[in-house]
């Protein structure tokens, strides 16, 4: 009796899956279906939720972004009901011509010259944002309270640029699907078609993205930042940041080190205000490292050194090669003066043995600071993880984004949950629905490890992926084996930096957090 329950369970799943295209090009359309409703998402919370914050006169200032904004949120709006409209015909309600989505992508494309100004000025929107940030105390509340609500799920910056990153979305998908159609597919003439128009914008995008990605970060950083007031100059790079233990007479001290194209600075994550007060630093152009045993270099500038230790290996190496390419790079451009009087020291009297010389009546004791609501950017998860990241990481970042339904378990629960999923920033949203506003939970992901289950987790589903950091485990089930692959292709950019694998074994940071206020969140707040 058994045996015939289960024979006719398994046709009856059969016969479902039947109903469903499986065809990867119809994969790749629901792809970009699920990613253009977040997209869509992303524009309405600058264009609507942030400016009903504002005053008029706000918005007059932020006028050329607002008018970018509404006049792409009117395309993508048809755009958006356009797929929505192909895909149900794809699954079933159409016949064999439904099944394409180059036509569709195409009649988009009638908003290119909108991104074309869009690309060429989104550069003095985010100066703009950023000079009314710093000068205007009244705008700096109002964007600080924006950025603690739910919705406003990334700094704001980041959504001035997700225009670029959609475009560059819009062309990996269109490749895929032509890799996938081969020569004689009647959708390939309309997707070619669309590609090659899309190309003449994408190419100005990369050659403007890395300058724009490294404009927001040194903004972000700064507002995280006590003690440097002028890290946003024209011409800084942001190369690395990440953790370090520094050695002292007090043993080792966990400690954040960002390296700019011109100056190593080092700091420290106060508990009270959740921002980091900058201990030293050293100008890039004196700066010489020294291996030393184990995991440990010297760095050397001015007339001090400063002995560190990295989580791994590969993490050292990273950290030396960067330092002494920074080093070279300098010496070919000519010298300008650091302003000191923008360098202010925290009170702690070890570090004030370590000021290059200032004496203590140069030491000022920064302003307090509203606690950050931004627990979960890459600089904090950075400190919590202690882990490291590039400018590079996070151009790949911005080119690998997804959204979709995924299936969710708990390591120690037998039941699966479905949840609307973002990965975007090296962190992951859950969502009950793709309509919700706000995010029940966020996961981020620098630190972990993915990829499929091993026997020992007993996980029997097929297209199963695992997330683990320590003793953090999560499982997610997809619909199909090209969205597993999909998933686990961008979950892999987002978790893996740059030649460097961090395992949790090797790694002896001692911040144990694991970044308590988000992942508790994004085990408790969607329960089972």
């Amino acid at each position: 009796m058994n045996g015939g329950s289960g024979t006719l369970r398994s046709i009856d799943e059969e016969i479902k899956k039947k109903k469903w295209p499986t065809d990867r090009a119809y994969f790749l359309a629901k792809e970009l279906l699920m990613t253009e409703r977040t997209y869509k998402k992303d524009l309405d919370v600058l264009n609507t939720w942030f400016r009903e914050e504002l005053t008029p006169e706000d918005v007059e200032n932020l006028q050329p972004l607002f008018q970018y904004f509404d006049s792409m949120l009117e395309h993508h709006s048809v755009f958006l009901r356009d797929l929505e409209h192909r895909i149900l015909l794809w699954e079933g309600r159409g016949g064999h011509e439904t099944h394409r989505i180059g036509d569709v992508m195409l009649k988009n494309m009638v908003v290119l010259p909108i991104y074309d100004e869009y690309v060429e000025c989104h550069r003095e929107i985010l100066q703009r944002l950023n000079d009314l940030y710093e000068n205007d105390e009244r705008f700096q509340q109002a964007y600080r309270d924006f950025e603690q609500q739910k919705v406003c799920y990334l700094p704001i910056c980041y959504f001035v640029v997700k225009p670029l990153h959609r475009l560059l979305h819009y062309q990996l998908l269109l490749e895929l699907l032509l890799e996938h159609y081969g020569e004689d597919h009647f959708d390939r003439t309309d997707c070619h078609g669309t590609l090659m128009m899309l190309l003449r914008t994408t190419q100005v995008v990369r050659q403007e993205l890395a300058a724009s990605e490294n404009y927001t970060l040194l903004c972000e950083v700064q507002r995280d930042l006590v003690g440097f007031d002028t890290l946003v100059q024209t011409d800084r790079k942001l190369v690395r940041q990440g953790c370090l233990l520094k050695h002292s007479k007090r043993g080792l001290q966990q400690r954040m080190f960002f390296l700019f194209s011109d100056i190593l600075l080092y700091a420290f994550k106060s508990p009270v205000t959740q921002t980091f007060k900058v201990l030293g630093h050293v100008p890039v152009r004196s700066l010489l490292t020294e291996n030393a045993e184990h995991n440990a270099f010297v760095i050397f500038g001015g007339q001090r050194a400063i002995t560190v230790s990295a989580g791994t290996t590969a993490e050292k190496k990273l950290w030396l090669d960067e330092l002494t390419k920074a080093a070279a790079s300098v010496k070919h451009k000519p010298q300008t003066q650091l302003p000191l009087v923008s360098v202010k020291y925290c009170t702690s009297s070890e570090e004030n043995l370590e000021t290059c010389g200032l004496n203590n009546s140069s030491i000022i004791s920064p302003p307090a600071r509203a606690p950050s609501s931004r627990n979960n950017t890459a600089l904090h998860v950075c400190w919590h993880r202690g882990v490291t990241i590039c400018l590079d990481d996070h151009l790949r970042s911005g080119k690998n984004q997804i959204s979709g339904y995924l299936l969710r378990k708990f390591k120690n629960s037998s039941g699966w949950q479905k949840l609307w999923v973002v990965l975007t920033s090296f962190c992951l949203y859950f969502y009950k629905s793709y309509s919700d506003d706000a995010a029940l939970a966020s996961l981020p992901l620098l630190g972990y490890s993915v990829g499929p289950p091993g026997i020992q987790d007993a996980v029997q589903k097929e297209f199963v992926f695992k997330l683990s950091f320590k003793n953090h485990t999560y499982f997610f089930r997809a619909e199909s084996e090209h969205t597993y692959q999909r998933w686990l292709e961008v979950l892999q950019s987002a978790t893996q930096m740059q030649d460097l694998k961090l395992t949790s074994g090797n790694n002896h940071h001692t911040s144990n957090s694991h970044n308590n206020n988000i992942n508790s969140n994004a085990s408790t707040s969607a329960q089972e």
